[in-house]
């Protein structure tokens, strides 16, 4: 087998590797609003143990990534994808985290219902998912245009943040029996909020890796 089509190979895992964890933490972000919306304590807590399978995926990536470097010393744009890949399972890892912290806070949440209605956290959860698959594919498929949908999808995430705390804010004031539930929401939207930062990061790698020019927006 020539080196050119052995990198080839090890690239084509490379992404298969790089999609399903991918599609993992977006299954972790959806199951975590489920979780919220139907007061699921079980599922909540259960999202933990699918953050172990993020984990393996990224020290597998990692590997991987470490091996093509050393052994298959891809040159110019070739070099520059595998170690964009590197530094970006640091924030497809981070999406797990966070979806998990958000199982565990409804998991300590009291069943009952919420002091308010969920729509705009619901629509966070979407959006957030859109977000890390979006960020994930533009660098699968070198789409810059997909990238800066990306980033723009982040300033419709910090408006919807404001809003939940906007209201959360006013709830709590109204009725100071309203706070531990009113702070639990307010991690969770902020938690949403952080994902939509790491797949920002994401597309900045994108962009990035098609340009030699790492900008931050």
């Amino acid at each position: 087998m020539s080196v050119r089509r052995a990198f080839e190979e090890e690239l084509a895992e490379l992404k298969a590797q790089l999609v399903e964890m991918c599609r993992i933490t977006e299954g972790m972000i959806a199951s975590a609003i489920t979780a919220l919306i139907n007061r699921d304590r079980a599922l909540g807590k259960s999202i933990g143990e699918m953050d172990k399978r993020v984990d393996e995926y990224e020290l597998s990536i990692e590997k991987r990534c470490m091996r093509i470097l050393l052994k298959q010393q891809p040159v110019a744009k070739d070099f520059r994808y595998v170690s964009t890949a590197l530094k970006m399972i640091t924030d497809i890892e981070r999406f797990g985290d966070q979806a998990s912290d958000i199982g565990e806070l409804v998991y300590s949440m009291p069943e009952d219902n919420h002091i308010k209605k969920l729509n705009h956290i619901y629509m966070m959860g979407n959006l957030a998912v859109k977000m890390v698959r979006d960020s994930v594919n533009s660098f699968i498929t070198g789409d810059k245009g997909l990238a800066d949908n990306v980033i723009k999808s982040d300033d419709v995430m910090d408006a919807l943040f404001v809003k939940v705390r906007d209201e959360l804010v006013f709830l709590t004031v109204q009725n100071s029996a309203n706070g531990e539930r009113a702070i639990a929401l307010m991690m969770i939207a902020k938690y949403l909020e952080r994902i939509g930062d790491h797949a920002v990061n994401v597309a900045e790698w994108t962009k990035y890796n098609e340009t030699g020019i790492h900008e931050k927006f």
